[in-house]
């Protein structure tokens, strides 16, 4: 993994309120987003953050370094 398990899960719930925000913010701008939007734009950014910290940092599935 890319981040530790603690701080992958600091990132996810951090970005919950994030979501909520972006919302918000777009309202002012005349965009709105129904709340199944929203949870569709949150669970695409939680999965695209997960495949990010699971993929392997030198993109090959072998352990780096060997021989």
């Amino acid at each position: 993994m890319r981040i530790s398990k603690g701080a992958l899960l600091v990132v996810i719930a951090v970005l919950i309120p994030f979501v909520v925000e972006f919302r918000t913010a777009l309202s002012w701008f005349g965009i709105e987003l129904s709340v199944l939007e929203s949870l569709v734009l949150g669970g695409a950014a939680v999965l695209a953050i997960v495949l990010w910290a699971v993929w392997p940092p030198n993109g090959s599935a072998g352990p780096s370094g060997s021989s």
